[in-house]
């Protein structure tokens, strides 16, 4: 809660929050490398692995909570799907999901068919039904899915800290 308000509480997590503006690595991602570091060298100073181990474990449960309250529980994914009939797909996403999509156009690597592929950037809770509406609408359609940690809509630039000057 204090970083998402704009502050800190020890060094590792200032690093986090300039390399998450300038690299878009998370903030608890930076901290927990910053720590592993750390936990290993105290390992080797006190002969002690197992309670560096611990320390890790508890760390990474930590850093992931941090990340879901900086970030909250509104992920984004991009979504490309290659279909067989990307238009039909397309029309059915924009009317059941309420969501824009792109068509991009690509050349199939082995066949050297073209091809319009569907990019699609969807909420994370709405990523089930997406894949439930391609799965039903195009049984054999490719499906690549990713997480973004940044999307600049052209009105806004949002990062996993919020809206950027």
């Amino acid at each position: 809660m204090i970083i998402r308000n704009g502050g800190s509480t020890d060094g590792t997590e200032i690093m986090g929050i300039i390399i998450n503006r300038k690299q878009g690595f998370t903030v608890g991602q930076v901290v927990l490398f910053s720590n592993i570091f750390i936990f290993v060298i105290a390992g080797i100073v006190y002969h002690n692995w197992h309670s560096a181990f611990q320390s890790l474990m508890i760390y990474v449960v930590a850093t992931k909570v941090m990340d879901i309250v900086i970030v909250g529980f509104d992920e984004t994914k991009s979504v490309m799907i290659i279909s067989s009939d990307p238009h039909h797909l397309g029309k059915i996403l924009t009317d059941r999901l309420g969501v824009g999509l792109t068509f991009l156009y690509g050349r199939g690597g082995y066949s050297g068919d073209a091809r319009e592929i569907l990019y699609v950037v969807v909420e994370r809770l709405q990523l089930a039904e997406l894949k439930l509406i391609v799965h039903r609408e195009d049984p054999g359609a490719f499906v690549a899915i990713q997480n973004l940690h940044e999307v600049i809509n052209g009105r806004q630039k949002t990062t996993a800290m919020g809206p950027l000057p």
